[in-house]
């Protein structure tokens, strides 16, 4: 069944929300009604103003070079600015830089809580900045956008780059002052019928071309412009594999960064995807001897040569023209060689074909060839790429490349016909010479066929398997590009550190002290070593992040669709994570690991822990969520195959794990993975997640669902929280504060069991009169007591804060506790450490010392967690033993999760208390 959210806003909400809801903030309803601007936003009658904050690099220090620009956010305290507050940036020069702003976050009393901001690469650099409210700076030369019925053009004062409306061609042309750079830039994709493995001589080939469907202007200056161009791949009469780019531009810069995402949609069966990519034409106005091909290799490696080359010939040129060669500069006029050079260029070969492979994340290949239908040669080879390319002459070229390109892998930056007047520059997200993406079921099903075999099966794998159930149809995948229109051939050291910009884009940010001031994202406080107690604590959580990070590399937890998750668990006896063990295998967020790398980000500033938990959120958000068919917005529970597993659930795709990195960065894709995620009750009506379990009859109907008020609510609510937040569509602010108010209305709130339904109209659970309990250990380990911490002081509703309290004292409590407020004990529950933190957030509403002990407790006796006396220490194991050296530790993923957030927010809670 398929319902539409807008319809059932309709047909419902003023029946169903304006009864249950009304919209104020409840710490605000004996104020005055609240004054709106022309959006209808809350405009905040009091503001206390603020500070100057600091921004510096996230990677320290002063980048040598950007892509086009940075974006970044910046958190505000509540009753601080007005959504309209403007901002100048001043580096420690004490210039004013051009900046753009806009807010992307709201209190609820209309003040902002998150800024973005935007410079251009083209703005003075600075080791730090200040960033306060006053009027910007404006740019030079603004960044332009015009639109026309057939096409959307974007000037930024050095490049100008068209975009149609429809057709083949998501740019058709990219100018540098009246010089083409590059034209009829194109998205190619080829599948074939069989996988490689299988093929033998039956292989089909066909190859798509992306085309046009859509051209939106999502921003047009004055620093930054953001345009985004939706569209499928077609061939005849087929169409497939949807594409979803934004193209950012910024004034002055003659870079443009493009975020790609592509869905699959096709049939794993028959669909095997043998190539990937995105390409352009670069027209070529120069000799063949003064035209330059680059390749970025590892560290600052680069590859730098000339189409036609004059160096190391059995005659020498002249050290002039060799020189300039070398440089990528224009060579001096022929007739002032060497003539025994001059007369013979046309016996040189030029080589028109180049090709950087990074097929596996440990080594890429560079060939070349004159031209098709010649033998390739070997060039060189490495490690790892940092996935950049040009080609170009010194009258201007085209660098091209993606961000983690070898992490990525299999990859390839090509280029060829370089030796006639138009080149053919290629970014592959999955390169041709790879084999084919197989994304087929691993296994047949070993007889599963019904709910009980599947669940016996479990008690042995680990894997909840389902027939049907194992199918990639609706995952995607999120790629970073880089393009600089460039106005001649970059020297090394310049096309090195642009390799280093595209892999590691600068980005600017705020200090841990800053964020934590500003109130946001609940229970978290800076670093603190202000005594043994605390530092040991802190030596843990840095060893065990640390470790992790390690073990990416170790373990090479890299590929298309792998990179930027972890592994669940660990088979001690072979010294591997359990890759091939069922349910053990990839980690898809179980037990919130996203959330516990972004809160050990905002404690540190650190900007490996940024990278790391940026990497798992570009992930998580994109292959373990089905984003098309009947299971769109759900995730999927960890497996073998992120995808692999029957559980579809809200728990995976939860938008609390992309909430930091959007607010952070405001990159808009993450906003859209949220966004899509506020109507994802529906899919409640679609699966029952307690299918294999349940004994009753259950018939889903829209009033009356069955949706746990827990594990269930907490993920949907997350959503609701972020669009709030986010000013967005309004039924999810009404949603998250009906459904708060109606479970904390049930006689044990949190706690209650029976079977309370939710009605997907207005987001309000049904009444329950009978005192029962039921209450699992998995309950709020997704994210709902972080939700909590900052839901109640969003709406500061006394039955909501009291119910939630609680569960919160009741979780670790005694059975004589328990029954005392519920009537029954609540049995004997798991995860103990994970729940000290609930613990501490009773502790800290309620002023209890007492309690704030017990918090601490519990969190030592380590209960299905890390006890006190674990020693936090790895051991070396090589070989033999292994097959590559590896450091072992005694960690598991959902353990070290829930140990790291507990641990951040009893310092937080109760830190005074240890």
């Amino acid at each position: 069944m398929d319902i539409s959210r807008r319809g059932l806003l309709q047909t419902s909400l003023a029946a169903g929300i304006a009864t249950a809801f009304t919209f104020a903030s409840t710490s605000a309803a004996n104020a005055a009604p609240a004054a709106r601007d022309a959006f209808g936003r809350i405009v905040p009658a009091r503001l206390t103003g603020h500070d100057p904050v600091s921004l510096r690099w996230l990677e320290d220090g002063v980048p040598s070079q950007l892509t086009a620009g940075t974006t970044w956010g910046v958190p505000w305290p509540k009753g601080a600015l007005a959504p309209d507050q403007s901002f100048t940036l001043v580096a420690e020069s004490g210039a004013s830089v051009p900046v753009q702003t806009w807010p992307t976050g709201w209190w609820p009393d209309g003040s902002v809580k998150w800024t973005a901001h935007a410079v251009a690469s083209s703005a003075e650099r600075s080791t730090t900045y200040s960033l306060q409210p006053g009027t910007a700076a404006a740019p030079a030369a603004p960044v332009t956008v015009t639109e026309n019925p057939g096409k959307v053009v974007v000037d930024t004062g050095v490049v100008t780059v068209e975009f149609p409306r429809n057709g083949k061609s998501i740019v058709s042309v990219i100018r540098r002052g009246n010089t083409v750079i590059a034209e009829e830039g194109r998205l190619v994709a080829g599948r074939q019928n069989v996988p490689d493995t299988d093929a033998g001589d039956k292989i089909d080939n066909e190859w798509f071309q992306g085309d046009v469907g859509e051209v939106v202007v999502e921003q047009s200056g004055p620093v930054r412009a953001v345009i985004r161009v939706k569209g499928t791949h077609k061939k005849g009469k087929r169409s497939w594999l949807p594409f979803d780019l934004r193209f950012y531009l910024y004034a002055g810069s003659d870079g443009i960064r493009v975020v790609h995402t592509f869905v699959f949609d096709g049939d794993e069966n028959k669909d095997f995807i043998n190539g990937l990519g995105i390409r352009c034409t670069v027209p070529l106005a120069a000799q063949l001897h003064d035209r330059h091909v680059r390749f970025a290799g590892a560290g600052h490696g680069v590859l730098g040569e000339a189409v036609r080359g004059i160096t190391g010939q059995r005659r020498d040129p002249g050290a002039a023209a060799r020189n300039a060669q070398i440089a990528g500069t224009w060579t001096p006029d022929p007739a002032t060689w060497d003539q025994r050079v001059t007369s013979r260029l046309q016996w040189i070969p030029a080589f028109g074909d180049y090709s950087l492979s990074q097929l596996t994340a440990h080594g890429f290949e560079i060939r070349k060839r004159t031209s098709a239908g010649h033998s390739w040669i070997r060039a060189d080879g490495g490690t790892r790429s940092r996935g950049l390319a040009y080609v170009g002459t010194p009258g201007g070229g085209l660098a091209f490349g993606m961000r983690n390109f070898w992490q990525l892998h299999p990859t390839e930056l090509e280029i060829t016909g370089a030796s006639t007047d138009k080149a053919t520059a290629t970014v592959w997200m999955w390169s041709p010479r790879a084999e084919a993406m197989d994304l087929r079921f691993y296994h047949d099903g070993l007889g599963q066929d019904t709910y009980e075999k599947q669940l016996d099966a479990l008690e042995i794998t680990y894997e909840d398997y389902e027939p049907g159930f194992g199918t990639p149809y609706g995952v995607a995948r999120t790629t970073e590009l880089s393009f600089w229109a460039l106005g001649a051939t970059p020297s090394a050291a310049d096309f090195s550190a642009m390799a280093d910009a595209a892999a590691t884009p600068p980005l600017l940010v705020s200090s841990p002290q800053h964020n934590h001031s500003a109130g946001v994202f609940g229970s978290w406080a800076p670093v603190d070593r202000s005594n043994f107690a605390k530092t040991t604590i802190e030596d843990k959580l840095a060893f065990m992040h640390s470790w992790y990070v390690q073990q990416v590399d170790q373990r090479s937890w890299y590929g298309f669709w792998d990179y930027g998750d972890v592994m669940h668990d660990f088979d001690r006896d072979r010294h591997v994570w359990r890759y091939d063990v069922g349910g053990y295998a990839w980690d898809n967020s179980e037990l919130s690991t996203d959330m516990w790398l972004w809160y050990h980000y905002l404690r540190t500033g650190d900007a490996a822990a940024f990278r790391f938990a940026e990497a798992m959120t570009r992930h998580t958000g994109e292959v373990d969520v089905y984003h098309l068919g009947k299971w769109a917005d759900l995730g999927t529970r960890h497996g073998i195959m992120h995808w692999g597993d029957s559980a579809k659930q809200q728990r995976i795709s939860n938008a609390g794990y992309r909430r930091f990195y959007y607010f952070l960065t405001a990159d808009e894709r993450v906003g859209d993975l949220m966004r899509d995620l506020v109507d994802a009750d529906k899919t409640f009506l679609v699966l029952d997640p307690s299918r294999k379990i349940r004994t009753d009859a259950y018939d889903p109907q829209p009033e009356a669902l069955s949706v746990s008020t827990t594990t269930d609510w907490g993920a949907l609510a997350l959503a609701w929280l972020a669009e709030w937040e986010r000013n967005g569509d309004p039924i999810a602010q009404a949603k998250l504060v009906n459904g708060a108010k109606t479970i904390a209305a049930l006689p044990n709130g949190w706690a209650q069991g029976g079977t309370p339904r939710y009605n997907l109209t207005d987001g309000t659970f049904g009444e329950e009169t009978e005192k029962t309990v039921s209450v699992g250990s998995l309950d709020s380990v997704f994210g709902l007591i972080e939700l909590m911490t900052e839901l109640i002081d969003l709406i500061d509703d006394p039955q909501v804060t009291e119910q939630w309290v609680n569960y919160c004292r009741l979780y670790n409590g005694t059975s004589a506790e328990q029954a005392a407020v519920t009537g029954v004990s609540w049995g004997s529950q798991n995860l103990r450490q994970a729940y000290s933190r609930a613990t501490a957030y009773a502790a800290h509403q309620l002023g209890d010392t007492t309690l704030a002990k017990r918090a601490w407790k519990e969190f030592r006796t380590g209960h299905a967690g890390y006890a006190e006396g674990l020693a936090f220490t790895s051991t070396r194991i090589d070989g033999p033993t292994v097959l590559n050296p590896v450091d072992d530790a005694p960690f598991g993923t959902n353990a070290s999760a829930q140990y790291g957030l507990a641990a951040i927010q009893c310092l937080a809670l109760v830190g005074d208390q240890i």
